[in-house]
C-alpha cells in the first residue's frame, strides 16, 4: 500500500491558499472554537461529491467539532463553510435542511413521542403553507423505518426504547429528511456487532445505490477502511492524510495520528487495510526501549 499522503492544507505555508469549491461541502481556512478555546486553526477539507467520506482520529482531535461546522451547528471563527457555493450560514435553515441531514452524535427526544412520528420529523424541511403531510411522506417515513429495522417499533415511545434502537429510530429519521448529503456523528455507537454492520452497510447502500454523499466520524479504523471511500485522518485539529484508505493506511500514519505500534495487512474479505495492533509485549517493550535511548541523550 502506498504511504503517499495529500499535503497539510492546515500548516502555515497554506494558510492563504483558498481551496476548489467544485465539490457541493467544503471548508475554507476555517478556525474552530467553543468560547475560547480554539479546537482547528486554518483547517480547509474538501467532501468529494458522490464519496462515503469518513474521519478518523483520536479523541478531542476535532472531528465532530469539523462535522458540527460542515452541518452549520458552530460558526466558524474564522473562514468560511461552502454548501453549493455559498456561505453556509447565509442560507436559510430549511434550504440547508432540503440539502444536508445530520445525525448528531447525543439527540434527545422529545417526551412522549413515538418512533413513527420522529421519523416523520424527517419531513420536516419538505412541508410548507401549500404542502402539508402526504401519502409521499408517508411512504418515505415508512420506507425509512423499514431500512433501519425500526418498523415494528413505529407505535411504541422513543423513551422505552433501548440505546441501540433509540439509535436506529434516529437514523430513520435521518433518512426520512431525503437529502443528497448525510453527515452522521458516530452512528454506530451504543449498536452491537451486528448492527454497527448493519448500519454501515446501509450507509454503503446510501452511497453506491442511490448516489447521496456521506460523511461519518467513526472511531473504528477498521471500519472506515473497509467502508470510506475516502478517509480523513485528523490529528489536534490538523489534517495529517486524506484520501483513498488503499492510498494512506498504513502502519507509519497509524503510529503518527494514533501513536499505536500495529501491523497494516490486508483484510481478507475485501481488500482493504486491515489494522492489527501490536501486542502488548511488544508495545511495552517498544516503550522501554524508547524511554531508555531519551534517557541516554539527555544524559
Amino acid at each position: 500500500m502506498s504511504a503517499a499522503t495529500t499535503p497539510d492544507m492546515s500548516g502555515s505555508a497554506n494558510k492563504n491558499i483558498r481551496r476548489s469549491t467544485v465539490n457541493r461541502l467544503s471548508a475554507d481556512n476555517v478556525t474552530l472554537a467553543y468560547d475560547q478555546r480554539v479546537i482547528a486553526e486554518q483547517l480547509s477539507v474538501e467532501i468529494p461529491d458522490n464519496s462515503f467520506t469518513v474521519i478518523v482520529g483520536p479523541n478531542a482531535c476535532g472531528k465532530s467539532t469539523l462535522l458540527r461546522a460542515l452541518s452549520r451547528m458552530l460558526k466558524p471563527s474564522e473562514g468560511r463553510v461552502l454548501l453549493d457555493g455559498q456561505v453556509i450560514q447565509s442560507m436559510p435553515a430549511k434550504k440547508v435542511a432540503r440539502t444536508l441531514g445530520l445525525l448528531p452524535q447525543s439527540s434527545i427526544a422529545p417526551d412522549g413521542i413515538t418512533v413513527a412520528d420522529l421519523v416523520g420529523r424527517g419531513r420536516y424541511p419538505h412541508q410548507g403553507i401549500l404542502r402539508q403531510w402526504s401519502t409521499e411522506d408517508e411512504r418515505v417515513v415508512q420506507e425509512s423505518m423499514a431500512q433501519t429495522g425500526v418498523a415494528e417499533l413505529a407505535d411504541r415511545y422513543v423513551d422505552e426504547l433501548s440505546g441501540g434502537q433509540r439509535q436506529r429510530v434516529w437514523i430513520a429519521m435521518a433518512l426520512a429528511q431525503q437529502t443528497p448529503l448525510l453527515l452522521l456523528d458516530e452512528p454506530t455507537t451504543y449498536l452491537d456487532i451486528q448492527h454497527q454492520i448493519d448500519v454501515l452497510d446501509l450507509c454503503a447502500e446510501l452511497h453506491e445505490e442511490q448516489g447521496r454523499t456521506l460523511v461519518a466520524v467513526l472511531h473504528d479504523l477498521n471500519h472506515a477502511a473497509r467502508y470510506a471511500t475516502h478517509l480523513i485522518a485528523l490529528r489536534g485539529g490538523t489534517v495529517i492524510a486524506e484520501g483513498a484508505p488503499n492510498d494512506i493506511v498504513t502502519a507509519e500514519l497509524v503510529e503518527e495520528v494514533f501513536g499505536l505500534r500495529c501491523q497494516v495487512i490486508e483484510d481478507p474479505e475485501t481488500g482493504t487495510p486491515l489494522v492489527v495492533p501490536a501486542a502488548r509485549k511488544a508495545r511495552t517493550e517498544a516503550r522501554t526501549g524508547a524511554e531508555k535511548v531519551a534517557a541516554t541523550e539527555a544524559s
